[in-house]
């Protein structure tokens, strides 16, 4: 029986890395050049912000270096702090502030804010921004560039999250890594391909066709947004791509294992469609491909314990190219079966959390099942 699992293990390990559309790579890449476009007055940057008075000033100041010309719409989203006077005092000469009404039934509330600033753009181009997200000089010029280039019509950006503390350093570059494993973004960015990926930090998109969709009420109950709105653009017939970057920067913290436990938590299980099926389908495969090896090695013997190493060496080569694109030492690789099992718990304390009749919980809100 140990001779058939970890072999079974080491199979799936062997499969993952000879994937044609190689999810685990980091070929998909945007960054700037720091070139500024003479004319950006085509696009209107939508900022949805709740509770943002830390890191509000940082994105707004980073836009001011972008070019000339750029439309800057914030939706105040309640806020019971300080954010809009912070974003008065930037200084931002085309910066219009909307005060978001209250959440309306049925709707998350990004995606409500980010509807009330749809109503007001006039441009043909949104660029859809959260509120801790600062872009290094140029970068708006090479998504429209790119957006030109190759005739798209939505291009998304996954921004560079924060590896300051251990817990960062040790979780954090995984979320990328699983989030590619789940979305291979080869896949995404090809229009015959059902797949459809995207991150809601950092959207260009064309306001046409948001429109064309519905707008933001097309998927006004949806947490994970950005997916979910890819897919509809994708659905609608317009080319979608997404990427990696060092030019989009996360401004916002999670120094505790409880915060990202709560981050990763809020989702995990809707990336299961609330499936019971496949909750139990993803222990079972976490399990064989990142506990079961590391079990293996330590205490399994002959051709079990050869699988057993086979699978470990896989499973470390592929997280690699993910560590360097984060610039952190290569050592954290050997991290990988605790923080799947991390990563595992995180998403069973999802299930918990939706089998007692809450959906997700954002900035204060907490969205109840149905």
């Amino acid at each position: 029986m140990t001779e058939v699992l970890s072999g079974l293990a080491a199979f799936i390990w062997v499969l993952s890395a000879l994937l044609p559309w190689q999810p685990w790579r980091t070929r998909e890449v945007l960054e700037t050049d720091g070139h500024l476009a003479a004319d950006l007055s085509d696009i209107t940057v939508l900022i949805p912000a709740r509770n943002e008075a830390e890191v509000i000033a940082e994105t707004l100041q980073s836009l001011k270096q972008q070019g000339q010309g750029l439309h800057v719409l914030l939706v105040d989203d309640e806020s019971h702090d300080s954010t809009a006077q912070i974003a008065r005092q930037v200084g931002l000469e085309s910066l219009q502030i909307i005060q978001s009404k209250p959440l309306s039934a049925g709707w998350t509330g990004k995606l409500w804010a980010q509807e009330q600033g749809l109503q007001v753009v006039q441009t043909s181009l949104t660029l859809l921004l959260d509120a801790d997200i600062y872009l290094k000089p140029g970068i708006v010029s090479a998504l429209k560039a790119k957006r030109d280039a190759e005739g798209l019509q939505f291009v998304s950006l996954m921004a560079m999250l924060k590896v300051d503390s251990f817990w960062e350093k040790m979780l954090m570059p995984a979320f990328i890594y699983f989030f590619k494993m789940l979305y291979p973004f080869a896949l995404a960015n090809k229009p015959d391909s059902k797949v459809a990926a995207a991150a809601g930090g950092c959207i260009l998109v064309d306001t046409q066709a948001l429109h064309a969709i519905g707008g933001m009420a097309a998927i006004k109950d949806a947490v994970i947004d950005d997916c979910t709105l890819a897919k509809k653009i994708k659905q609608a017939g317009y080319k979608t791509w997404v990427g990696l970057t060092n030019s989009v920067i996360s401004q916002r913290p999670y120094v505790s294992l409880r915060e990202i436990w709560d981050m990763v938590a809020r989702t995990a299980y809707t990336q299961l469609f609330y499936s019971n099926s496949l909750l139990l389908v993803c222990t079972v495969l976490m399990s064989l491909m990142y506990l079961l090896p590391l079990y293996g090695v330590i205490f399994f013997t002959g051709l079990a314990w050869l699988f057993a190493v086979l699978a470990m060496l896989i499973m470390l080569a592929l997280y690699l190219p993910t560590l360097r694109f984060y610039a952190l030492n290569s050592a954290w690789a050997f991290c990988m079966p605790v923080i799947a099992g991390l990563y595992l718990l995180m998403t069973w304390t999802s299930a918990l959390r939706y089998w007692r009749g809450e959906r997700s919980r954002w900035k204060g809100r907490i969205y109840q099942k149905g």
